[in-house]
């Protein structure tokens, strides 16, 4: 059996189009933002999942809700798919932050996380648990999750295999409303598209 998870990064906020860290803010998303989650629907329309997840933060809400009403499908929102909270970075840029916690975090943003932070690594245990979750939830079918940035990218460390502490390093930040699409066949993940806007992934 073959399973297809296809993960959209949300679209745009305010604090996204300013490079400031939103993490458990609970921002919407902007006019541009909106425009990028009709880009979503357009793509879901054409790649016709079986299901729709959500993380529970409004942002990822409004991304999704286009592709819900186009599809008539009611979204699974799942706490394990939220954004990172990144504790006192919220709603600062890195270079606003003290130059001594940006260094540190520059070097090693798992084990020097901001102060106040959520663990990286107990992050992405959660979020590869969700995943999994949505893998047996629709063996053999197709699936659309909407959530965030360092979430999705520390969910393709770990799939992967790749040091977590990399992830800044190896994985670009994905766009927003950037896609990235997973195999799940006989026990394995594949990963087969990183970091594609939305009106350029291949719906096959």
């Amino acid at each position: 059996m073959r399973t297809t998870i296809v993960l959209a990064r949300h679209g745009r906020t305010a604090w996204h189009h300013g490079n400031r860290y939103t993490g458990s803010s609970d921002l919407p998303i902007d006019d541009v933002g909106v425009q990028q989650a009709l880009q979503v629907r357009e793509f879901a329309v054409s790649f016709a999942p079986d299901a729709l997840w959500c993380s529970p933060m409004l942002r990822a809400r409004q991304t999704i809700a286009p592709t819900a009403e186009a599809l008539g499908l009611e979204p699974t929102v799942d706490a394990r798919f939220r954004e990172v909270d990144f504790g006192s970075a919220e709603g600062k840029r890195l270079a606003e932050l003290p130059a001594a916690v940006a260094t540190a975090f520059e070097l090693d943003p798992v084990r020097n996380h901001f102060p106040g932070a959520e663990d990286p690594a107990a992050a992405a245990d959660r979020v590869v648990d969700g995943f999994g979750a949505v893998a047996r939830a629709h063996a053999d079918g197709k699936v659309l999750v909407v959530a965030h940035n360092t979430l999705i990218r520390l969910l393709v460390c770990r799939l992967l295999g790749l040091r977590l502490e990399d992830y800044r390093r190896l994985l670009p930040a994905l766009g927003p409303a950037a896609l990235v699409r997973f195999r799940h066949q006989d026990g394995t993940v594949g990963l087969e598209a990183y970091n594609v806007p939305a009106g350029r992934m291949e719906t096959s």
